[in-house]
Parts: C-alpha cells; structure tokens; sequence
C-alpha cells in the first residue's frame, strides 16, 4: 500500500499523469477537501471519473478501481461562491478500498501503477515515430494546439509523450478511460496512432464533402450548408438520419401503446407533423415533447389487484401498527371492486399531526394490494397550473403535477398520493384547491383535462389519498368531496410497541446491527423526556441518534459484538432531558389548565388570570385568535350575569382590570374549546379558589352556562397523560368519544361529563 489519500470524483473528465486539470467545486466539498488534505504530506489527492455521468447520486461501491494521485498546485475562492482548483497529474494508481471519513469526503487505500519497461533503442525509435505523427496531425488538423508539441519534445519517455498526446486529442471519455487503464506504453502508441489515423481519415472525408457541397449549392442557398453537409456524412456512414431514426422509433411506441383508437390517432396526427417538419423550425422541440409525453403516458394500461384480502392485512400490519380504521377501509375498497368490478370508490383522506405515519401507510396500501405508487407534495403550491398544466403553447410549457403523477406511476390506476393537502395557498396564479375539485370528484375526473395534453384523461381507476395535519385549513369544496379518516396519535404503550417491533429492528438493519437489545425503561425514558410530539417520528430520530454512537464506538475501538442499550446510557448518549414529564407549576389561584388540539398534537395550555383596580377592561394576551378573544369575553359577561351564585360582588368585577394571559406567547392559538376554563380561571382570581394542578377541562360555553361538544378529544388527552392531569372535564356530548379512547387513557384518567357550567362549579368547590 503506497498511499492513504481523499478522493474527488469528477464527472466527463478524464485526468492523465503530466497533465494539469482546472475545477470549479463546491465551496462546501471544497472545505472538506481541503481540510482532509492538510492532514496528508504534499497535498495530493486521488482523483477518478465516474463511471455513469448520468447518475447524480453515487456510493462508494460505483466508483472505479483506477484513478490518478494528483498533487493540489493551488486554489482560488471566487466571487460566485465556488471554489476553484488547480491539479496536476503525478502518476496512475489503483484502489484497494474506498472508505467515508469526513463529511462528504471519500478515502481510498492505493498502490500506485508502474508503467512496463521499454529497451531504450525501442524507446527511442518509438518517441521519433509518434512525433513525426503529431507533427502531420497537427498540419491537417489545425484545431489541435501547438503547445503538446513544445511539451513532448521536452519529455523522452514514451509512457509520458502519449499521456500529454491523449489529453489533447478530441476523444470520448471512455476512449480516455482506456487510455488510463492502459499501463504498457507500447500499447497506448498503438491507440494513438489508431486514433489520429482515423481522424485523419474523417478530416479527408469532410474535405470531399465540402467539395461536394460547394459545387451544389447556389449562392442563396448556403444556409443549407451544414444541413447538407450532415445528410452527405450520413450517406457516407451509411446510416439513417437522426429525424427519421426519431421518426421511426415514435411509431414502434405507438404500435405498442396500450390505448383507445381516439388517442391512438392523436398521437399519429401528431407524428405525422413532426415527420413533415424542417429540422429547423422553431416548433419541432415542442412538437417532440408533446408526443415523449402523449406515448409515455399509461393509457389503459392497468395493474392487477391483490384479491387475497388476508394477505393484504398481513402485509398493513406488518408495516404499520394500529390505524384498524384505514385498513378496514382498505378491505372494504377491495370487496366493492371485486363484487361490483368497479373500480370507483371514495377519495381518502388521512388527517393527523406528523409522524404517525400517514404517507408511508400510504406507500404500504400500495404495496400490498399490489398497484403502482406515485406520490405529489401540494404544499406551498399557488399556481393552478401546477395541478391542470399549461398550454403547450408557453416556453418551458409542461403538464401538471396529476398527468406527470401518472407517467412516472405507468400504470392508469396508481395509488395516488396529494401531500400535505391542507398547505395549498392562492394568489394571484389562481386557487389551485379549486382546480383539484375535478381532480378528486369520481363524477368528473373520468374526464381531467390538462391543458398540455389537450385532451381528456380517465382518473377513474386510480386510488387517490389525501394527507393533511388539519382539517380546519382544507378548503369546504375540496374536503366535501374526500373521506376523512382521523389517524389520532399514540399513547405511551403504542409508541414503545412500534420502537420495539418497526423502529429498532429497522434501525439495526440500517447500520449493521446484528443485535441490540434495548430495555423497556429506556423506550420509556425517551418518549418522556426527549420527545413531545403525537407521532413518533421524534422517537425514530432520538433511538437513531443512539444507534449511531454505538456503531461509533464500534468503529473507533475495532471491535463487533452485540449491544446492549441501558438506562443509564440515555443521558450519556442524548445528553440532559429535554422535556419534563410531571408538574407544569404549582397549585396557584387564578391559574387553570386548559387542552388544545394543534395539527403537532395535543397540548396543555395554563391560563393565568390577574386583576386590579381600574375601571373592567379586559386585557388579553399571547397570541390569542378572534374566535378566543370572543371566548374570553363571553367568560365574563357569563360570571357577570350569574356573579351572586359565584359569590363574586359586582363591584369587584366592574372596578377592576382583568388580565387574561396563555403563556407561550409567540405560538398562535384560537377557538372555542378553553370557554369554560375561562370561567374557571376568573372565578378562581376573584374567589381566591385554588385547583389541583392535576385537574383541565375543555369544552365550549355559551351565554346561559350551556357546555357544547369539541374535537380532537384524544389528542388532548395524549398531552394530558404527557403533563401527568389526572382529571378532565368534558362535554357530556363527547362521552360516546371517550368509549373510543384506548383503554390505557381511560385507566389513566378520570373522565368528567358536564351539561352546564354550574355542574364544574359545584364540583370544584368539594375539591381541595
């Protein structure tokens, strides 16, 4: 092993020994190379090409074996904030391992490559016979520059000349590739000479043309000439010309394109006017792409249905824990077909806080009943071309994101997934909610028409799914034509099953982990104290976090054995806790807990409330929206209309400022579900009433004391267990909400129905 050097990857470009290579780079590699290069004598580095110039992403095992260690002669940050190399060739060098180091830095363990020996008097006659070569070259070929020959004249060894002949010679990359791979000096003077004589020879042949061309071609007609010249090239070669190799490859696709007999005329009406379209008309690049797109589209092409309802159970449970809900709606989606052989069914939508899995459940429906899957993000979108594409018409012109779905799901009945649903905006682009309607209505969509396509496409036969976080920020239009499925958080007990049985074993599986065992209490100590969240996307990321410092200290201490993880490691390997599981704040007067339901979960909100001599202005504060504002003044005026049966002297409320506030002030919060912790708060300031602190209430109060139903009732309850209340108030018409909780929540807390206010009251006065 002659070096342990970091690797720069290059793409199209070929870097041979004696040659000097200049860069652009990233400024964020670049720092990482550079920094990895201070630790290594001399600066050097070893640079290959990839293999496929086509392929963005790439890994260790898809580079080549055999590169060029390369010294670094310098380097320059420039104003567009990239940073520019210079790199000098030293000698050929092949790689025994690749292995990661630094972020973004590759390291590769090399043996350097030795040119084979030539006798002298063989080098000799050789070195005088290829410069005789590139001297003959270069006069015929005037493109080549002048300076290769001053630079071989000053070397002598055949090995060197022919590596500072190929670097100027117009050649492919993969031709420059053998050149490197090559390490017999004999054999690369035969590839050169191969290659200039063939050059030569096409040099000759575009002399005759031009000739030809000349003769033939009046003077009005030269704009021709490098059309004429191309046709004449091809006649030499033999081959078909480009336009009617195109031509020719359009209407294979079409003879094997699963369609209608309408679109499959469309389709050839469109061909036959590329086929009698110039190559220079301004309109045959959008002409191409509308046929690319007319032929790639799956038309009737369908897949089949798993009918196996067992299997396609097993399978969603085997991916996902819980959500009966959806897959029961599953099964029932596949039955209908099956029975009716109709494929129409209702559009789903999966409302939820993030992290409890409703796109991946999404990509795991499709799995399992054995369709194709494509999945389109409408979050930020304000444009309705976006949806409905544009007139083909427009420079760039594309067809939206539905037809674009479709093509790249090839088949016409995907499981289709809109994300984030709930985060579409309009503006002055249009409202691209309203041009989903068509998009979802099972009446309309067997019609979408997209304005690239310019024609109808049948929607019918796909599978769509909906995800949002909320439901209040889903356009009524849009939401009326969806089946909404609340996919709820999860309770402690459901989050340590699925790390035990989905996170972990896929964690290990990630970073090679033949076996870890991980103790409950740890699971448990996690949820608790270093994640706050409905889903358990947090809890994914904080056991990953773990996994990866044991893999570390693997690595670092050579050594492979199963792990163990304790409680004790917790702290040690996520640091201090983040969260507190128990108390909020003592038992206070004036301060009463309050539930909210956010699209992140539910949350236990303190309500403070203070008073002071002044003249009963009512100032609120932290964030509050109108439908709150309304809620805290609808508060007051109940006490003020009932103050005798609160012992509250009216004086005291009308002679006094009250201050409302909801602590953390810079997150928004509205509607109606804190009214009667209002009322509770107040009457607790002004009768100098405390509460356990283990005791929320949620529920909407009118004028008479009438307690109304709310939403998200287990969601609030979840954030409860979190802040460990152990008592609820709650609308009596949300009792057949509890039956629905899991039991886990119900033996947790004490659930209590009220009608009227007047009942929390009596209540909380027996309370101490």
């Amino acid at each position: 092993m002659d070096y342990q050097l970091p690797v720069l990857v290059v793409n199209s470009i070929i870097l041979l020994p004696h040659n000097e290579l200049r860069l652009e780079i990233d400024s964020g590699l670049g720092n990482h190379l550079l920094k990895a290069l201070e630790l290594i004598n001399d600066d050097k580095l070893f640079v290959v090409t990839k293999l496929d110039p086509l392929e963005e992403a790439w890994s260790i095992n898809d580079l080549p074996k055999i590169g060029v260690v390369a010294q670094l002669k310098g380097n320059l940050d420039l104003p567009n904030g990239k940073l520019r190399i210079v790199l000098k060739g030293l000698e050929r060098a092949t790689c025994t391992n690749y292995s990661y180091t630094y972020s973004e830095v590759v390291e590769a363990s090399l043996n350097v490559i030795q040119d084979d020996y030539i006798e002298p008097e063989l080098n000799i006659a050789v070195v005088r016979k290829i410069k005789k070569e590139i001297d003959s070259y270069i006069k015929m070929i005037p493109s080549i520059s002048n300076s290769v020959i001053s630079q071989i004249d000053d070397a002598q060894s055949i090995g060197m000349i022919t590596d500072i002949i190929v670097h100027y010679l117009n050649l492919s990359t993969e031709r420059k590739r053998k050149y490197l791979e090559n390490n017999n000096p004999l054999k690369r003077t035969e590839m050169i000479l191969e290659d200039i004589y063939q050059e030569e020879a096409l040099a000759e042949i575009e002399k005759r043309i031009d000739n030809k061309v000349k003769t033939s071609l009046e003077d009005h007609e030269k704009d021709y000439i490098l059309r004429e010249k191309m046709k004449l090239i091809q006649e030499e070669l033999g081959e078909m010309p480009i336009h009617d190799k195109e031509i020719y490859a359009y209407e294979e696709r079409l003879s094997n394109l699963v369609c209608s007999n309408s679109i499959r005329k469309k389709i050839q009406y469109e061909i036959n006017r590329y086929k009698a379209m110039s190559d220079n008309s301004p309109e045959i690049g959008i002409v191409r792409s509308y046929i690319e797109c007319l032929l790639s589209l799956p038309w009737n092409y369908e897949t089949k249905d798993t009918e196996d309802f067992k299997k396609v159970k097993e399978s969603l449970d085997k991916s996902h824990y819980g959500l009966e809900d959806v897959k029961e709606r599953i099964i029932e989606y596949l039955a209908v077909k099956k029975y009716s052989n109709n494929s129409i069914s209702s559009i789903l939508c999966l409302i939820g806080p993030p992290g409890t899995g409703k796109t991946s459940l999404a990509r795991s429906i499709a799995s399992s009943i054995g369709r194709n899957f494509v999945k389109v993000s409408v979050g930020g979108v304000d444009d309705e071309a976006e949806i409905n594409g544009h007139r083909k018409s427009y420079v760039g012109a594309s067809p939206g994101r539905i037809i674009d779905g479709m093509r790249r799901s090839k088949s016409c009945n995907p499981v289709f997934l809109i994300d984030e649903i709930d985060k579409l905006s309009s503006g002055i682009k249009g409202d691209p909610a309203s041009a989903l309607l068509e998009v979802l209505d099972k009446e309309q969509n067997r019609e979408f028409y997209d304005n690239y396509l310019e024609t109808e496409y049948d929607l019918s036969k796909v599978m769509f799914i909906l995800t949002a976080n909320s439901i209040d920020n889903i356009p009524e239009p849009l939401l009326d034509r969806l089946e909404v499925i609340q996919v709820s958080g999860y309770t402690e007990i459901e989050k340590k099953y699925i790390a035990k049985q989905y996170i972990i074993p896929r964690l290990c599986r990630e970073h090679g982990l033949k076996y870890l065992k991980v103790y409950d209490q740890v699971i448990t100590d996690v949820i608790r104290y270093y994640t706050k969240e409905s889903g358990v996307r947090e809890l994914e990321r904080q056991m990953a976090k773990m996994i990866r410092k044991i893999v570390t200290s693997f690595v670092v201490n050579h050594r492979k054995e199963s792990a163990v993880l304790q409680v004790e490691d917790v702290e040690a390997y996520l640091g201090k806790k983040k969260f507190g599981f128990t108390k909020m704040y003592d038992n206070q007067v004036g301060v009463v807990s309050a539930l909210a339901y956010t699209p992140y979960g539910g949350e236990v909100l303190p309500i403070e409330v203070n008073y002071y001599p002044g003249t009963g202005k009512l100032i609120l504060t932290g964030s509050l929206g109108d439908v709150m504002k309304e809620s805290a003044m609808l508060a007051l005026s109940y006490i003020k209309s009932n103050h005798d049966a609160f012992g509250i002297p009216y004086d005291k409320l009308s002679k006094n400022d009250i201050h409302i506030h909801i602590p953390t002030g810079a997150i928004a919060k509205d509607g109606p579900s804190a009214g009667i912790t209002l009322v509770t708060s107040l009457i607790s300031a002004f009768t100098n009433l405390e509460l356990p602190r283990d005791i929320a209430m949620t529920g909407e109060i009118t004028l008479r004391g009438n307690i109304l139903p709310v939403g998200g009732l287990k969601e609030k309850s979840l954030g409860a267990i979190r802040s460990d209340i152990k008592r609820i108030f709650i609308p009596k018409d949300n009792l057949p909400d509890v039956e629905e909780l899991p039991q886990e929540v119900k033996d947790t807390i004490v659930f209590i129905p009220v009608n009227n206010y007047m009942e929390i009251y009596e209540a909380l006065k027996e309370v101490k």
